[in-house]
């Protein structure tokens, strides 16, 4: 299927939030009859006994500070799921950005013989190894967000799709743009040295070539208020005309409007990235240049929680007949705009 197709697919019909973009079911030769009925039992206890409260589960919770909207939002959504079931105790180690504090963390989870630990590592190679030691220990490890460098390090990872991410925003600005050829693309990336960064870069200049467009202007913030006003200021000085920007990142996107605001200039439009809150309040009252941003989840810890406690009970994701939870959940990208924003509102993050 074309790019094209694909892209007309996801804006017409793609905009749902499903776990699993990417779930793969293997299987080896015929069933015999006794692993069918073994098979269609677990299936059905898995659909009728998911939420039933069930064996109790303990949970150790590890992510990075809370220095930005994004990354305080994914501890509170993992809280907050962890509350919903009377079968799980989470213990929630403080958010560090030193990577041996995040170590000992998990060593601590080791100790205590936890059953479960959902970790967003600050460095996802450099947590490997422990990681690694808490699978050897028969602890479910939940890998979210930042990959580990080995895939026997987590039981299941679950991840936004940063890729998916540039693709959106392309295909979204191609469809806004039409047949303009001549249009000039902004964007305003993230850290540049962050393989994310290079993921969403590389979506979406691929999504703007299928329409016959290119970025043709590019700085790179720094995920800050203070990075993103300066990216921007430079990025206005050097460019008299803008037909549209893509600004990665949200909380960064607070400082691009204030640099917008202060410009004065208005003859283009702007996508964000992540989905705030406070930017999904500015594209429904509709009256900035702030017209779509692209979802990257910041519920994807609170998804880690809900596997977890499948994995440590036994079942599996109730609307697939497979009967494991999946080894990888990579969740889509979606476009908000005026006309979708209210569906999402609801679990948007506050920058």
């Amino acid at each position: 299927m074309s790019l094209s197709k694909i892209r007309s697919l996801a804006l017409c019909g793609g905009l749902v939030l499903a776990l699993g973009a990417s779930l793969t079911a293997c299987t080896g030769g015929a069933p015999t009859a006794s692993t069918s009925s073994s098979a269609t039992t677990a299936a059905t206890t898995a659909t009728n006994g998911n939420s039933a409260a069930g064996k109790k589960v303990t949970i150790g919770f590890s992510a990075p500070a809370a220095d930005h909207g994004w990354m305080g939002a994914i501890t509170k959504a993992a809280v907050a799921q962890a509350g919903k079931y009377p079968d799980v105790t989470l213990k929630v180690a403080e958010g560090t950005n030193d990577v041996n504090v995040q170590i000992s963390q998990i060593e601590t989870f080791i100790n205590d013989k936890v059953d479960a630990i959902v970790l967003l590592p600050f460095d996802g190679a450099a947590m490997t190894p422990v990681a690694l030691k808490a699978m050897a220990a028969g602890i479910k490890v939940i890998n979210v967000d930042r990959e580990f460098n080995s895939p026997f390090a987590a039981r299941t990872t679950v991840l936004g799709d940063n890729y998916g991410m540039g693709v959106s925003a392309g295909t979204y600005m191609c469809s806004q743009l039409g047949s303009k050829k001549d249009a000039v693309i902004a964007e305003i990336a993230g850290i540049d040295n962050l393989p994310l960064t290079k993921d969403r870069s590389e979506g979406f200049a691929k999504a703007l070539a299928d329409c016959g467009l290119k970025v043709s202007n590019r700085v790179a913030a720094d995920f800050t208020v203070q990075g993103g006003e300066q990216a921007a200021a430079n990025l206005l000085q050097a460019a008299p005309k803008i037909d549209a920007i893509w600004n990665h990142d949200d909380d960064q996107g607070v400082g691009v409007m204030q640099a917008i605001k202060n410009s004065g200039r208005k003859e283009f439009f702007m996508v964000g990235g992540a989905g705030s809150a406070n930017v999904m309040r500015q594209i429904k009252d509709d009256n900035t240049v702030l017209k779509a941003t692209v979802v990257y989840p910041s519920t994807q810890a609170a998804d880690g929680i809900m596997l977890a406690r499948l994995l440590v009970q036994g079942k599996s994701l109730s609307d697939l007949v497979e009967v494991e939870v999946p080894r990888k959940v990579t969740l889509f990208a979606p476009v908000v705009s005026k006309t979708n924003v209210d569906q999402y509102l609801p679990t948007a993050f506050e920058s």
